[in-house]
């Protein structure tokens, strides 16, 4: 048998694994809160090669002032959108302390017996276990003889006995009662047993009504068509003869800021006039708020409806999938979808964004056809109130696509399909108003510095990438 002798490098790094170790288990076991203060640290963010430096594009003699003013805005928007309920739990080993890991709700200022409370503990000559919550009180029943309750409708909760099943008979009748009214926060209940020490969460949310759409019978009561145009009614006028062709009782919305407007008519359709050249995300905007039904399909005002487009499809598509909010086709065979990859990075800074063309993730079950993404091409059906929730920025009048999708990051689930086709009206087709129409569709060079000012401020980004 061989025999090996330590050398001095072996022996060094042994004792550091043995020191990396002990310096652990000490910090897991004696301060466990400073661990989730480790754990939870956010590493300095550094931006892809490419990146475009959003601080880059502001105004010299104003970016203090803009910084200060974003800053202040993260700090309000980050109070609206975080709670107890976001920091890190560590669950210590081997616990006796049972309790609700997740899923425990109550409703603001009423009481609610929290479940699953109880302690599994050896002999003991006497149990005592504490209680505590910051936006409530706890309250149990009267105690049997020989039991000491302390707290009962306070923020912290003694109870001790010698008997482990009185202790948890009143464990199992311990009531939760927020003192403060709020829609949708959370409270942290801290339980303790001798050493032992565990955390859980109390989810404090005031429950909201369903909001219904009746399907109907057909396609018609299922979906709406949305449109938005601007000096193309030549082209308006051959998408609704083709939309007829196919669908001849379906709504279609048109929302239409020309400076000289022109009445379409015919049955189904509604058209709202805006003030001239607002732009392209208030005129959707303007479309979608018209919507009764559970569904629209946007599509442009410049495109042909064909034997391909079958709205049936779609629906299909999203009643198999409830928790979709929208699902793109593909117009003239091109399947355009991206991937959004964002990282929040330091709160000072911001974050940095990199939008990923041909990026798409997995299939959804049972349509190998269709696959998640971030974002989609012009041609989609949509959840109606999900749409609404996000809504389409008006700030962004000429050129935008993409910024509608940045907005719904991480409340809109998306898919794609290339089963369902629109086509696209010929580019070259001479109009009235052409000249006209490309001088605003082609934005100067300042439009661009505004997005990336626009972007900076309100999406509190470093950086972002097109790729």
């Amino acid at each position: 048998m061989a025999v090996f002798n330590r050398g001095p490098l072996q022996t060094a790094a042994a004792l550091c694994v043995i020191i990396l170790l002990t310096f652990y288990f000490m910090i897991f076991h004696n301060f466990p809160g400073e661990l989730t203060k480790m754990l939870s640290t956010t590493q300095k963010l550094s931006c892809p090669h490419g990146s475009e430096l959003l601080k880059d594009h502001l105004p010299k003699d104003q970016s203090e002032e803009l910084l200060e003013r974003r800053a202040k805005e993260f700090q309000k928007q980050k109070k609206r959108a975080t709670s107890e309920l976001s920091r890190l739990l560590l669950a210590m080993p081997n616990s006796p302390l049972q309790y609700p890991i997740q899923g425990f709700k109550v409703r603001p200022l009423t009481s609610t017996l929290i479940p699953g409370l109880a302690l599994h503990a050896g002999q003991r000559s006497s149990y005592k276990v504490a209680l505590d919550v910051s936006k409530g009180v706890l309250t149990t029943e009267i105690p049997a003889e020989g039991v000491k309750v302390q707290g009962d409708g306070k923020t912290r909760l003694i109870v001790e006995s010698r008997s482990l099943e009185t202790l948890n008979d009143l464990l199992a009748n311990v009531t939760y009662t927020s003192t403060v009214y709020h829609i949708h926060t959370g409270d942290l209940a801290t339980f303790q047993f001798e050493e032992h020490e565990a955390m859980f969460p109390i989810t404090i949310k005031q429950p909201h009504l369903p909001v219904l759409y009746d399907m109907g019978t057909d396609i018609n009561s299922h979906v709406t068509i949305t449109t938005k145009t601007f000096l193309r009614y030549q082209q308006l006028k051959v998408l609704l003869r083709s939309i007829r062709r196919f669908y001849s009782n379906i709504k279609v919305i048109i929302a239409d800021d020309s400076f000289e407007p022109e009445h379409i008519t015919g049955a189904h359709v509604e058209q709202y006039f805006m003030p001239p050249a607002q732009g392209w995300f208030a005129g959707r905007n303007l479309a979608v708020s018209q919507v009764t039904t559970k569904y629209f399909l946007w599509v442009d005002d410049d495109f042909l409806f064909t034997v391909k487009t079958k709205i049936e499809k779609l629906v299909e598509v999203m009643e198999a999938n409830p928790e979709l909010d929208m699902v793109g086709g593909t117009v003239d065979g091109n399947q355009f979808y991206f991937s959004l990859l964002y990282e929040e990075g330091e709160e000072k800074e911001g974050g940095c964004l990199y939008r990923k063309s041909k990026e798409r993730f997995n299939s959804l079950p049972g349509y190998p056809q269709c696959f998640l993404a971030n974002g989609v091409v012009n041609f989609f059906l949509a959840r109606t109130d999900a749409v609404q929730k996000v809504g389409f920025d008006p700030k962004l009048k000429r050129v935008a696509h993409s910024e509608f999708f940045m907005d719904g990051l991480g409340s809109l689930l998306v898919a794609t399909c290339n089963h369902v086709s629109i086509g696209h009206q010929p580019h070259g087709v001479n109009y009235k108003d052409k000249a006209r129409y490309n001088n605003f569709r082609n934005p100067a060079e300042n439009y661009t510095e505004f997005s990336f000012q626009l972007h900076f401020f309100k999406n509190h980004l470093k950086c972002i990438k097109y790729g």
